[in-house]
């Protein structure tokens, strides 16, 4: 396969709802999208799931165009590449970092081989990983509330939507009596976690700990992002498990915290560990362990939750994952037809089209871009 050329595009899409975390809230998503052509005309989608500030990772929308431009693009373009399994590799000889941005490009590398070959994702990257689902169980991540009784009453409808696991996010302050409403009114049994996106340090274990009264299927992210050694000391306090997002950079990060015991469950995030090679060999060394995984979310466009979709099929991912329909977050997706849920709380995933498995809609992508540049193989 040889690349012609990358189209780098941002667009922006206001979100539904505001959402907030412990870090900050979000109205608004500047999302950088790359669609890369290969020698024989066939165009292959990627997103850049970087965030428009370095809040979640150092990484933000206006880095990731940088990086790209700069580094990715001319270690890609007019190269001869056997498969899409071979582009980490060169991205990451002498080039630390950018995770997010190599990403992006990378995934558009496996869209455009499946299309090559005529098969789903899905189907490609599950290929010798025994059978893949033909639907996914559906979680739905909620954000901060105004108040406890406010996150109760949205949790409860989410859970009589459907959706198979309830994500409510906490931070200092905003947590016991927060999670306590949500337990209260979904009952005993409810599939119930909680996320502090790095927001507690040692002082709050104490804290931390008495969330074991109520049930978790986990928690995720307690303590900074480079720390596995606090995150292993609170590990042995809890009887809750603790699941590692932002600290899971790569595979060695995933052996680290087994070797430490820092937590019990991983979040893969395709765009946080540099790709979908990446995001395959986490979920094999897992399944190995024994170690559950799920997919988490990062407020992706119908683009780079098709991808999303595809890698939660895989049969390690025993969790549901934050990969909420289309309507959760958009009054219009860049897809067609937009990803939808049914009464069961299930998507189904496409693997019958080739590469991501639905259409891109260009007028829409077009209404939204607010700058352009294209880059092409000399």
């Amino acid at each position: 396969m040889r690349l012609t050329s990358l189209h780098l595009r941002e667009i922006r899409m206001p979100l539904k709802e505001p959402f907030r975390i412990s870090s900050g809230v979000q109205t608004l998503r500047r999302i950088l999208l790359v669609a890369a052509t290969d020698e024989e005309g066939r165009v292959g989608w990627g997103e850049c799931t970087a965030g428009e500030e370095p809040n979640y990772s150092s990484e933000t929308t206006d880095t990731a165009w940088l990086a790209i431009r700069e580094w990715v693009a001319p270690r890609l373009l007019g190269r001869e590449i056997a498969g899409p399994a071979e582009v980490l590799p060169l991205l990451e000889q002498n080039f630390r970092g950018h995770s997010m941005a190599k990403a992006a490009v990378e995934v558009a590398f496996w869209d455009l081989e499946a299309q090559r070959l005529g098969v789903s994702l899905a189907r490609l990257i599950g290929q010798g990983r025994g059978e893949i689902r033909t639907e996914i169980e559906v979680g739905i991540s909620l954000g901060i509330q105004a108040s406890p009784q406010a996150l109760a009453q949205k949790a409860a409808a989410c859970l009589a939507r459907g959706y198979g696991k309830i994500k409510i996010k906490i931070g200092p302050g905003e947590d016991l009596e927060y999670v306590a409403a949500v337990r209260e009114a979904l009952g005993p049994e409810a599939p119930l976690m909680a996320d502090a996106n790095n927001a507690y340090g040692r002082a709050d274990f104490a804290r931390l700990a008495a969330l074991d009264a109520f049930g978790l299927l986990m928690i995720e992210q307690p303590l900074a992002c480079d720390d596995l050694l606090r995150h292993a000391e609170l590990q042995k306090r809890l009887r809750t498990p603790i699941c590692l997002d932002e600290s899971i950079t790569s595979l060695d990060r995933a052996e680290d915290m087994v070797t430490l015991d820092a937590g019990r469950i991983v979040n893969i995030k395709v765009g946080r560990v540099g790709g979908i090679a990446s995001a395959l060999a986490i979920h094999d060394f897992c399944r190995s362990r024994g170690v559950p995984v799920w997919c988490g979310g990062m407020l992706e466009s119908g683009i780079g939750r098709a991808v999303n979709v595809a890698l939660a099929a895989l049969p390690g991912f025993t969790i549901p994952g934050d990969i909420s329909p289309s309507e959760r977050y958009w009054q219009r997706d860049l897809v067609a037809p937009e990803w939808t849920m049914d009464a069961r709380g299930r998507i189904r995933v496409p693997l019958q089209a080739p590469g991501l498995g639905l259409a891109v809609d260009l007028d829409r992508i077009e209404d939204l871009t607010a700058r352009a540049e294209r880059l092409a193989a000399g």
